[in-house]
């Protein structure tokens, strides 16, 4: 990449911009560095590097990729040679490369899906017409993928959802994601290829919803649609093209656009072929971002054989900006359908089990052997966890059965037990949470007290509570639930009184929290010397900027590793 041809080299000279975090202190470069040129300065910059040690500064040097030298505009001129980029900042904030170690990049950014239903419908009656246009426009589908209706509307028709996709669509199997991706609106074919009839037992984490004659109605929870579902995309013998066009045509530019330098693909269906999507991407040195994969752990599967061919998977290299060294584990659902693992009862009763508590995707049990086996080798768990019962029971096995080498970490966290605010500093267990969603700011927090009760509901993903018991805290997006826009998750973190952090916190958690929970923090994360050049520029300081302009920021430019790789 010519940056030349992107960027104008100027004087040192000019403004420098000075942020609130902390007072300017410079390293003092010693007298063999001073004798290094760079390839790239940048000066005059309110430069926040997320590094207590020396919190601010106006200058940083690269070469090669790396951070050679962070400080004023005076020292940084001895690293300026003839052919050095020189890019004046003009005040404008740096910081570290966002990681955002929780999102679906593949799934959501993928045409595997041929319609989108509108979310607003209450009534399901109304999307017979929309489903009828998507089948006469995708004729050469084997199965029919949709998307975008809520559970509510389908449990609030007044016959049988299978009865109305019959309706639409009586020839060809069809499956509709629910917009949180915990259930699936299938018809009579999907449910036949899939082998599922009135006598068909339960999958484990997860229920097949039954009408009055015990026939199934076409709701799958959670793993029973998750299972239809992989039918329906192994049906389709261009979707691993489609996942790796729209990965390169569409996420990762955005990604880029928003200073996304890290991602961790926080469900990696291996048996639907996306790790070999992304190794693909990897070696046509498509990527632009530093990738950690959490490969699925598929709740039916036999322990010992997954085990093995998970083994066989793990793949890092310092030489890569991919690695395979996670593994995504689901203790329980979500709250909305009432498959989140509590402690106690919901107050109403979605699955028709008796004293419902929810459903677990992978026992306590189960969970310890699979640490004490996948541990050793290198991986760390990537544990969904939304119920209170669900999250201390992820808790138990990590104390159970981890070697304390592990950084294992807990996402979602949405009704927690205060008495395990504490648990995640003793066990060091990283706590990931999601806020850029409207649906998870104060104001919502009452939408959940038909299902928990008001006690229940309030201080929902208390990430000021967990601070406060010193958790190491990252957030992320779980994109396409809530945006990838970090600038917004920010903005929600610092308001969401009483469970708001500060600017600071936020900061660290989507820098340098996000690397080690990728096990990169030994090179990103901070503008540090010896880390890589993973940096961004925005157009405002979000030190001196309101919660609403935060919410705004622009990213003006975008380096990962010393290269320019996005410029407004």
């Amino acid at each position: 990449m010519n940056l030349a041809t992107c960027l104008l080299a100027v004087s040192l000279s000019g403004c420098s911009g000075e942020n609130s975090a902390g007072s300017q202190e410079t390293v003092q470069p010693s007298a063999s560095v001073n004798q290094v040129t760079a390839n790239t300065v940048f000066t005059n910059g309110n430069i926040y590097t997320v590094n207590p040690e020396q919190p601010s500064a106006q200058a940083v040097a690269l070469k090669d990729g790396e951070i050679i030298f962070v400080g004023d505009n005076s020292q940084a001129e001895s690293f300026i040679g003839d052919n050095t980029q020189v890019i004046n900042l003009q005040g404008k904030m740096m910081m570290p490369g966002i990681h955002d170690v929780h999102m679906h990049p593949l799934e959501s950014g993928s045409d595997t899906t041929h319609f989108s239903l509108n979310e607003t419908e209450t009534d399901v009656e109304y999307y017979i017409d929309d489903i009828i246009d998507a089948a006469a426009r995708n004729p050469q589908a084997s199965w029919l993928i949709g998307y975008g209706h809520t559970i509510e509307a389908l449990l609030n028709a007044e016959r049988d959802p299978r009865k109305i996709l019959d309706d639409a669509v009586p020839d060809r199997p069809v499956i509709i994601m629910e917009q949180t991706s915990h259930s699936m609106w299938v018809n009579s074919k999907a449910l036949a290829l899939a082998n599922i009839t009135a006598s068909s037992q339960d999958p484990i984490g997860g229920v097949i919803s039954r009408n009055s004659f015990n026939q199934p109605d076409g709701i799958l929870y959670d793993n029973a649609g998750d299972i239809v579902m992989e039918i329906a995309i192994n049906a389709q013998a261009d979707a691993g093209e489609k996942d790796y066009q729209g990965f390169v045509e569409y996420t990762q530019p955005e990604l880029n656009k928003h200073g996304i330098t890290a991602i961790s693909d926080a469900r990696t269906y291996w048996q639907r072929n996306h790790l070999t999507t992304w190794q693909e991407l990897a070696k046509n040195q498509e990527l632009s971002l530093r990738v950690s994969l959490g490969l699925w752990a598929y709740p039916e599967a036999n322990d010992a054989t997954q085990i093995t061919r998970l083994l066989d998977m793990y793949q890092t290299s310092a030489d890569s900006l991919l690695q395979v060294n996670q593994v995504k584990f689901y203790m329980d659902g979500i709250v909305g359908n009432t498959t989140a693992a509590l402690h106690q009862p919901y107050e109403i009763d979605l699955l028709g089990l008796h004293e419902n508590k929810g459903l677990n995707y992978f026992t306590p049990q189960r969970l310890e052997k699979y640490l004490k086996a996948l541990e050793p080798a290198g991986f760390d768990f990537n544990i969904h966890a939304i119920g209170d019962r669900g999250i201390t029971e992820a808790l138990d096995a990590i104390e159970n059965a981890s070697n304390g080498k592990g950084r294992h970490r807990l996402t979602h966290l949405e009704i927690m037990d205060p008495k395990d605010y504490a648990r995640f500093a003793e066990l060091n267990v990283i706590a990931d949470a999601q806020v850029a969603g409207e649906f998870t700011q104060p104001q919502h927090w009452q939408e959940n007290i038909d299902y928990i009760g008001a006690e229940r509901a309030d201080h929902i993903i208390p990430i000021g509570s967990l601070l406060d018991n010193n958790a190491r805290l990252t957030l992320s997006s779980d994109w396409n639930v809530s945006t990838f826009n970090p600038f917004v998750g920010i903005a929600h973190a610092i308001t969401r009184t009483p469970e708001e952090i500060s600017l600071v916190d936020a900061i660290k958690a989507y820098t340098l929290n996000g690397a080690y929970a990728m096990r990169q923090d030994d090179i990103t994360g901070s503008i540090e010397v010896g880390k890589r050049g993973d940096l961004i520029v925005l157009d405002r300081d979000l030190f001196n900027s309101s919660a609403t302009q935060i919410k705004n920021t622009q990213v003006v430019m975008t380096w990962l590793d010393g290269e320019l790789i996005y410029q407004k």
